[in-house]
């Protein structure tokens, strides 16, 4: 049943994860993280770098269908006022398997997306992956993406294809996206600064390292000139930019006046973080004001990170429970002016992502 916080939003949830059932097979068979071990009768997901040797986080993360079973993400949908996802494998990817099994793995699994998102009837659209390993494997993929009906661009870690988003390697990747049209979702996986976090569970890990490598990546990403390179290129950057839209003016500034510094840039950093997307998944009004005022409300879509930060409970009962993510979310976009609200919610994903 529709919990009455959530009635009537009819919202477009552009960041929402699945591991799909292929993918949840090899990581129940692998012995090194990522994987899936079992432990106290479930199982527990064990995916962050490092994550098996510190002690606050060792044990990883219960995982139960709500990560592999398409009737269950849609019963979270339903329960909080979700009209369509758009689902995205999640972290860390393939970004951990040969480049030969990688580009297999990646055409088994976009494959397997496009089969969920057409059984779902117009609920579902999807994000496909990309076998980094394998630059030359990236473009094919991504031309065979672009002949999927329901798949609407790819999600691609910080790390590029593992030296960053500056990578001169990637220009075939983003002229590929970039002809085709199709979004791609830059999300982290590594983190940044973690020697940092030990004895705080994934608290520091997710809430700051993750941020900052989204932060950094990005920035690099800029400061390398490949917006002025590929201007058309569309990317939506997850978790509302970072640090971003806070330290624009300080990245300007920095820029402006490092005149040892010959940067290939025609622009100041903040116009090109104006012409990316970003999810709003910022927890916190002044955050996301933040952000609008740097970039608009246009370029904002709503995400919830399902099925990531679940209440504490197990089992069936978390499909009719409302989850953090989503109330807190919900919650500072109400407190905008509606037709911001709108666009947030619904609009802005309907017109970029073509649903």
């Amino acid at each position: 049943m529709t919990q009455p916080a959530f009635a009537g939003k009819n919202a477009i949830d552009v960041h929402s994860h699945v591991y799909l059932p292929r993918y949840v097979d090899m990581l129940r068979r692998r012995q090194m993280v990522p994987r899936i071990a079992a432990a106290g009768g479930e199982d527990r997901l064990i995916i962050l770098p490092g994550e098996d040797r510190e002690g606050s986080t060792a044990a990883g993360r219960p995982i139960g269908s709500e990560y592999y079973d398409p009737a269950r993400k849609l019963a979270y949908m339903d329960a909080h006022g979700i009209a369509t996802s758009v689902i995205s494998l999640a972290n860390p990817w393939i970004d951990f398997l040969d480049p030969g099994e990688a580009t297999q793995t990646a055409r088994a699994v976009n494959e397997e997306m496009e089969a969920w998102c057409e059984r779902a009837r117009g609920r579902l659209f999807g994000l496909g992956v990309l076998p980094v390993r394998d630059p030359r494997g990236c473009v094919e993929a991504l031309t065979a993406i672009a002949r999927l009906p329901h798949l609407r661009g790819v999600i691609l870690g910080s790390g590029g294809l593992g030296r960053g988003l500056d990578d001169p390697a990637l220009d075939p990747l983003w002229q590929a996206a970039e002809a085709h049209g199709l979004m791609i979702f830059i999300h982290p996986h590594y983190g940044v600064g973690t020697e940092h976090f030990h004895g705080t569970g994934h608290v520091l890990f997710l809430a700051l390292g993750f941020t900052f490598e989204t932060t950094i990546a990005v920035a690099r990403l800029i400061l390398a000139g490949a917006l002025d390179r590929f201007p058309q290129l569309r990317l939506l950057v997850a978790h509302s930019g970072g640090t971003l839209p806070f330290l624009a003016g300080r990245l300007d500034g920095c820029v402006k006046t490092d005149y040892a510094t010959k940067l290939p840039l025609k622009l100041p950093p903040s116009a090109y973080l104006k012409k990316l997307y970003y999810d709003a998944i910022a927890y916190h009004p002044p955050a996301l004001q933040c952000l609008i005022d740097l970039v608009g409300v246009d370029r904002i879509m709503f995400g919830t990170d399902h099925p990531f930060f679940p209440p504490d409970l197990r089992g069936p009962a978390l499909d009719t429970a409302t989850w953090p993510s989503p109330a807190a979310q919900t919650a500072m976009i109400d407190s905008f002016p509606g037709p911001a609200a709108a666009a947030i919610y619904r609009d802005n994903a309907r017109r970029e992502l073509r649903l």
